[in-house]
């Protein structure tokens, strides 16, 4: 632990949480296609597990359609392969190196069980948060019991670092609140 107060650092480690938590969001499948849906898969490549977007190109040339082009070819089974059994519930049709990937339609209960997983990564950007004020806390306190930090300097720096955790899970719910919407859109 330092022994000085850093109010940039706890910013910065709570954005890291934010971000963290976007990724999160942006890898959850709404109906319409993204690149990044394709993120959590790995393909069995030369011997090790590698990103499929470390062997491929992922385009999206409609709404509903991803294209997946391997740039090799003797990687186009495996690829395949791991699009099928990433439990994506996608079915890739295959024409050389490229791949075609229709979208499916989320039925309503499936749409609900999204919601569900993007409120469960929100908690989780929200507990990191938590975690970062209580760490900024704890120092504070332990600098004013050390003489470092006067009384009214460990108050106005705890209003701060209250402020700055505020406004982290604010950003949290507003971009929750975006993605629900995404979701449950028809």
């Amino acid at each position: 632990m330092s022994t000085q107060f850093d109010l940039g650092d706890l910013k910065r480690r709570m954005a890291g949480a934010v971000q963290a938590f976007g990724k999160d969001l942006a890898s959850l499948r709404t109906g319409r296609a993204s690149p990044n849906l394709l993120d959590p898969i790995q393909v069995d490549a030369y011997g090790s597990p590698t990103p499929i977007s470390q062997v491929a190109t992922i385009n999206v040339p409609e709404p509903r359609m991803l294209t997946v082009q391997v740039w090799d070819r003797s990687l186009v089974g495996a690829v395949e392969k791991a699009i099928r059994d990433s439990n994506l519930g996608l079915n890739p049709a295959t024409e050389g190196q490229t791949m075609r990937i229709r979208i499916p339609e989320l039925n309503e209960q499936r749409r609900k069980e999204m919601v569900k997983v993007a409120h469960k990564y929100a908690e989780e950007a929200r507990v990191a948060a938590r975690h970062v004020r209580r760490d900024g806390l704890d120092l504070l306190k332990k600098l004013e019991k050390d003489g470092h930090v006067s009384k009214d300097d460990l108050d106005r720096q705890s209003d701060q670092v209250q402020k700055v955790t505020d406004q982290t899970i604010a950003e949290i719910d507003a971009a929750l609140a975006s993605k629900e919407k995404e979701i449950m859109q028809v």
